[in-house]
C-alpha cells in the first residue's frame, strides 16, 4: 500500500511541533512539513509528486495566493486546502477553505482526495486492531 503524502505548511512557533501534522499523521497519512512560504516552495520543487498540500492562510513570508499560485504553476491539478482565520480574504487557488482549525473536517477533506488508500488504511487498522485482540 503507498499512503498518500500531503505537504503541510504551517506557521513556526518555538519549541512546537505542527498541531496539523500530528493530526495528519495519527491518520496514518504521511506528511512533509514546511514552516514557511519559501521554505514550503523548495520542498515542493523536490518533492512534487505529494497528494496534496495543507496550507496555513497567516504565513507570515509570503502570502497565501502567492504560495499557492506557485504550486499550481508546477502542478496545476493538485488539491489545495487552507486554514483560514476570521477576516481571512481568501485564496482563490485554493480548493478548499476551512475556516480555522477544525482536525474532523480537514481528515475527512484528505481522505476523500485519497478514498482508496484511505480505505485501504481503514482495513489495515482493523487487521491489527484483530490480530492485537487474539
Amino acid at each position: 500500500m503507498i499512503r498518500p503524502c500531503f505537504l503541510v505548511i504551517d506557521r513556526e512557533f518555538p519549541g512546537s511541533i505542527s498541531t496539523r501534522k500530528l493530526v495528519i499523521e495519527t491518520a496514518k497519512f504521511n506528511v512533509l512539513t514546511a514552516y514557511s512560504g519559501s521554505e514550503a516552495l523548495e520542498v515542493f520543487a523536490r518533492f512534487p509528486a505529494v497528494s496534496g498540500v495543507v496550507l496555513d492562510g497567516g504565513l507570515d513570508d509570503l502570502s497565501c495566493d502567492e504560495v499557492a499560485d506557485k504550486i499550481k504553476l508546477l502542478q496545476p491539478k493538485i488539491p489545495i486546502i487552507v486554514i483560514t482565520a476570521p477576516g481571512f480574504k481568501g485564496c482563490p487557488s485554493a480548493d478548499y477553505q476551512l475556516e480555522s482549525f477544525d482536525p474532523a473536517k480537514l481528515l475527512e477533506i484528505l481522505r476523500n482526495l485519497k478514498p482508496e488508500a484511505s480505505a485501504a488504511i481503514e482495513k489495515r487498522n482493523e487487521q491489527l486492531s484483530r490480530e492485537k485482540l487474539s
